[in-house]
């Protein structure tokens, strides 16, 4: 069996017992290579990131949010984020729309599931309608702005999930369809 080459081999203290000899072997069981301490016998799994998302619609525009923060500092982005511990994945891109651009959204429907494999992230976003399309610059943006499907600023996108699930609500608004899109990064 071949180790997984996105399991990250930077584990040298064991987060339970803070002993320094962790292994990488496949307990008992399993059929994968894990982090185990032989000191305590926890084995340390690592899964991906839920990354929650939410496209801010008011009227024909999109609200997008101009980072403030690395990584991409100072490109355009949907306002996404990590997904909390003991969050819907909805609350998460609601919340996330709240930090970067002060605004409420209604959840609408979900739009994108993304797979950026090689850094162990799973994006899930949302279509919401604006709240009284009222906004602000939350901490992680210097800017927020609306835009039309023309004025999107494409060259300035900050990542790739962000343009798959942009492309897909467009083409989902001229069909008049609400479907789900899936694909993986590189392939996309």
């Amino acid at each position: 069996m071949t180790l997984n080459p996105y399991l990250s081999t930077t584990m040298k203290f064991c987060s339970n017992c803070g002993s320094d000899s962790i292994t990488l072997s496949i307990p008992a069981g399993d059929n994968r290579h894990r982090f185990v301490c032989p000191s305590c016998e926890i084995i340390h799994y690592q899964n991906p990131n839920i990354v929650a998302g939410c496209l801010p619609v008011w009227e024909d525009k999109v609200l997008l949010c101009r980072r403030a923060i690395e990584p991409r500092h100072g490109y355009w982005n949907v306002p996404s984020g990590y997904l909390e511990n003991g969050e819907s994945v909805e609350d998460g891109a609601m919340r996330e729309v709240w930090e970067e651009a002060e605004a409420k959204v209604e959840i609408d429907y979900l739009i994108s599931l993304y797979n950026l494999e090689k850094i162990n992230q799973i994006y899930l976003q949302f279509v919401g309608h604006l709240v009284d399309g009222k906004f602000g610059i939350g901490v992680e943006s210097s800017e927020c702005a609306l835009f039309t499907e023309k004025t999107i600023p494409w060259e300035e996108m900050a990542f790739t999930s962000s343009v798959f699930m942009l492309k897909r609500y467009f083409e989902n608004r001229k069909a008049g369809k609400k479907i789900l899109h899936r694909a993986s990064y590189p392939t996309i």
